[in-house]
């Protein structure tokens, strides 16, 4: 029951990724691809009916997490407090951004916001990003399973190693620029004309970095947590993973020459479900790292609550699903297609 739960957590992250990331990556471009006000609404309508909803899977993965793995919850916010708080800011300046650009009619009032949404998806991306490579590399867990991690230490990775280190602002840059591609994909299928074209060529030249920055990032992780190779070494998933990563990248890049937005988009999002679950099945069954010691090392059979607990979740989780699910696949039925200045909100 236990590795239901954490597939099921996994899953969450996963969608959260995958849906707010391109709302993410749609703010990172947003002063590159967008130059007037008119394209600036654009971008901001494009993601206007979504961004806030997919925020929920965060949440829910957070409850997910805490109902099923209640010790790794109490520890990981505890331990990453500070940082915690500084995510939790950057997302409601991200809305405010979005939300209040238009309620005054003045250059300078929507340019500061435009800057805020910008900046503040940026600054989410990268620490995402970093806060998935303090996963994977550990923390200074104690025999009770607790830990304090400061920003940074002497940026080098070692048994007491801080948030920041060269291996997180590895992983923070390689978010940074995954989520960049994902949004200019999107922004591209989403609109016409000038910003159309801006979007495809930042996802051309970001590309580039991905694909420099996903192979540093996978020799650093071999090289930081090698016990992430010995789960692919036997099953279907140790195999197909590396597949899904290197196909939908070469995807990407010939889509894009196509001129096929949509699947360049879907392709964008295979790498990102394929990056994400390869970095859970390279950690399982272990949910946060020692850095200090092994043995110290939270897992998903030292974390967990009880069995009845986890049975009547599952049943609740199926609900809440199936309502989720109905509910995003009608909200992105109802708004698809191209967006324009003729509809929608304000912004």
């Amino acid at each position: 029951m236990e590795s239901l739960w954490f597939a099921l957590v996994a899953l969450m992250l996963v969608a959260y990724v995958v849906l707010d990331g391109f709302d993410l990556g749609a703010g990172i471009i947003h002063l590159l691809v967008a130059k007037t006000n008119e394209e600036r609404q654009l971008v901001l309508r494009s993601i206007g009916p979504v961004w806030d909803g997919n925020e929920v899977w965060l949440l829910a993965a957070g409850g997910a997490l805490y109902f099923a793995f209640p010790l790794l919850y109490a520890s990981s916010f505890s331990g990453f407090y500070l940082p915690l708080m500084m995510v939790l800011w950057l997302l409601m300046l991200r809305g405010m951004g979005i939300e209040l650009r238009s309620h005054v009619d003045d250059p300078l009032w929507r340019s500061f916001f435009d800057f805020i949404f910008s900046v503040s998806s940026l600054l989410l991306a990268v620490f995402f990003g970093v806060a998935i490579g303090n996963v994977v590399r550990g923390v200074p867990l104690n025999s009770d399973g607790y830990f304090f991690a400061a920003l940074w230490t002497d940026f080098s990775v070692g048994p007491q190693p801080g948030v920041l280190d060269w291996y997180t602002v590895l992983t923070g840059l390689l978010a940074l620029a995954a989520l960049a591609v994902h949004g200019a994909h999107y922004v591209t299928l989403k609109t016409e004309g000038d910003i159309r074209d801006r979007s495809r060529r930042i996802a051309s030249l970001s590309w580039y970095a991905l694909i420099a920055l996903t192979l540093l990032s996978l020799l650093a992780t071999f090289s930081v947590r090698p016990q992430v190779i010995d789960n692919y070494k036997n099953g279907f998933i140790g195999w197909s993973v590396p597949l899904i990563v290197a196909a939908s990248l070469g995807a990407m890049f010939y889509f894009r020459k196509q001129g096929r937005d949509l699947a360049a988009f879907l392709s964008s999002s295979a790498y990102l479900v394929g990056m994400l679950v390869g970095a859970a099945y390279g950690l399982y069954p272990t949910l946060l790292p020692a850095s200090t010691d092994p043995a110290f090392s939270l897992t998903i059979f030292n974390t967990r609550t009880g069995d009845y607990s986890l049975r009547v979740g599952l049943i609740w989780w199926v609900v809440g699903m199936l309502l989720a699910v109905g509910y995003f696949t009608l909200l992105y039925r109802f708004f698809r297609g191209k967006v324009t200045l003729e509809e929608g909100e304000g912004y």
